[in-house]
C-alpha cells in the first residue's frame, strides 16, 4: 500500500488546501503490503497491526481541520485481492473559518475484484457557525466487498449545528448502486422537521456491500423507532439511523449488522 499526502498550505484569501492518497495492494503472501504511509498538515496516517491480509490505517487529527476555507481531499484506492481497514482516531469537526466562506472535504475510494474495505472513521460534528459540503464518491468491482459507515452529528454539547451537506455516492461494476445527499443546518427549510431528523441531533448509515448477497436476498426490517434495514438495487444493504446523539446512532446500526449476522 502507498500512502502520499500533499499539502500546499495556506491560500490567500482562502483556507488550508489539502490532499491524501492511500493505495492498498496485494503482497503475494496473503496479506497486503504498506510500503510507504506519508502525512502532512490535517492527514497524519498511521499504520496499525495487521489481521490477516487486512492491513490497517488510521488518520490522527494533526491540526484543526476542516475550517471554513478549507479544501480537503482524500483517495483510497484498494487494488484487486487486497484488505484494508480504514478507521480515525477521533471525531472530525467542522469549524468556521476567518473568510466565511464554506469548507469542502472530498473522499474518493475504489475498490478491485477481490478486495475488502471497512471504512469506519468516528463521527463528523457540525459545530455552530461552520459550513461543510461533504463528498464521498466510491466505485467498487463486480466482486469487492465494502464495509462503509458515516455518522453525522449536529453541534456539540448544548450548541446549535452548522451548515451541512453530506453527500454519498455508491457504483457497483460501473452501475449506480446507492447516491444520496442530506443538507442540515441554518437556510435549510425542513432539516430538523418529522421527514428528515424529527427533532434528533444524530444521523447515520451503514451500508454493506457483498458479492454473497447475489444469493441471500435481504428483506426490510425496522429496528425500533428511528433505524431500517433497507435492501439495495444489487448485492448490498444499508442500515439507516437517527437519534438524539452519537452513542445511539452507533447502537442502532450496530444492532442493524447483528441483525443481518454481520460483524465488523
Amino acid at each position: 500500500m502507498t500512502v502520499t499526502a500533499t499539502v500546499t498550505g495556506p491560500r490567500p484569501g482562502a483556507g488550508l488546501l489539502a490532499a491524501a492518497r492511500i493505495v492498498a495492494a496485494a503482497d503475494g503472501r496473503g496479506g497486503t503490503a504498506l510500503p510507504v504511509l506519508d502525512g502532512a498538515g490535517p492527514f497524519a496516517l498511521r499504520r496499525l497491526r495487521s489481521a490477516g491480509r487486512e492491513a490497517r490505517v488510521c488518520l490522527v487529527g494533526a491540526m484543526s481541520a476542516p475550517l471554513g476555507g478549507d479544501a480537503l481531499t482524500l483517495s483510497a484506492d484498494v487494488e484487486d485481492g487486497a484488505g484494508l481497514r480504514f478507521s480515525t482516531t477521533a471525531a472530525t469537526i467542522a469549524l468556521p473559518g476567518r473568510t466565511g466562506a464554506p469548507a469542502t472535504y472530498d473522499v474518493r475510494i475504489r475498490v478491485g475484484d477481490g478486495a475488502v474495505l471497512h471504512w469506519l472513521p468516528e463521527p463528523l460534528i457540525s459545530a455552530r457557525g461552520g459550513e461543510l459540503r461533504m463528498t464521498t464518491t466510491v466505485e467498487l468491482a463486480p466482486t469487492a466487498r465494502l464495509v462503509f459507515r458515516e455518522e453525522q452529528i449536529l453541534g456539540r454539547a448544548g450548541e446549535r449545528p452548522g451548515r451541512l451537506t453530506a453527500r454519498l455516492t455508491v457504483r457497483h461494476g460501473g452501475r449506480p448502486l446507492y447516491d444520496q445527499e442530506l443538507t442540515y443546518g441554518p437556510g435549510v427549510p425542513g432539516w430538523d422537521g418529522g421527514a428528515v431528523l424529527g427533532g434528533h441531533r444524530a444521523a447515520g448509515q451503514l451500508l454493506v456491500v457483498d458479492p454473497g448477497f447475489e444469493e441471500r436476498l435481504v428483506a426490510p426490517r425496522a429496528l425500533g423507532r428511528t433505524a431500517v434495514v433497507a435492501p439495495l438495487a444489487g448485492p448490498a444493504f444499508v442500515v439507516s439511523a437517527v437519534a438524539p446523539d452519537g452513542l445511539q446512532v452507533r447502537a442502532l446500526l450496530e444492532n442493524g449488522l447483528s441483525a443481518m449476522d454481520i460483524a465488523i
